[in-house]
């Protein structure tokens, strides 16, 4: 007896699954992941810095001493290589360890003339990459692509509490009390 397969719009049907040419997330991550990529790769050949010194040394040159959480919280990399990555530019010159002199017990990061001088030499090449990045747009789209990704990046708590929320609903399954040890009292 031969059984009839299904047909491939079928399977394909009864299959959930995302639609990477709609889905925001992936354009989105696909396109960081290469960028940072890249950038990285000739930060490191011609500056002998990866990015995430890069990333330090942008808001360095823009606070002028900043500390670590700081810039966990700004650019959302880990509290933990932020640190290291501190470790690695106050061995190489490029910044200085101090007391934050608001709270004397926080440590920050202070820029020096040679982490400036990086910055600086980095900077011609970042702001060449962002050109040629956007050279397909007018400059019309630009400012409305800047507009939204400023947009959707104040957004980002909102998707932090929507996904809480529908997990929480989805997820949760009530938890079973604990079964007291026969010593236990209240």
């Amino acid at each position: 007896m031969k059984t009839s397969k299904p047909s491939t719009a079928a399977t394909n049907e009864s299959v959930k699954k995302i639609d990477l040419d709609h889905y925001v997330p992936a354009y989105l991550t696909w396109t960081s992941n290469k960028l940072s990529r890249g950038a990285s790769q000739h930060y490191l050949k011609v500056f002998g810095v990866g990015i995430e010194t890069w990333r330090c040394l942008v808001l360095l040159a823009i606070e002028g001493s900043i500390s670590a959480q700081q810039v966990s919280r700004v650019i959302g990399m880990d509290k933990a290589s932020v640190s290291r990555c501190f470790k690695t530019m106050q061995e190489s010159g490029f910044i200085r360890i101090a007391l934050d002199p608001r709270d004397g017990r926080a440590r920050i990061a202070v820029l020096t003339a040679k982490g400036r001088a990086l910055h600086d030499e980095i900077r011609e090449v970042a702001l060449e990459r962002e050109r040629a990045f956007l050279e397909v747009l007018s400059d019309d789209e630009s400012e409305t692509l800047l507009n939204l990704l400023r947009r959707l990046h104040e957004n980002l708590p909102a998707v932090e509490t929507a996904t809480q929320r529908f997990i929480e609903q989805k997820y949760a399954k009530p938890k079973k009390p604990r079964k007291r040890a026969p010593n236990e009292t209240d």
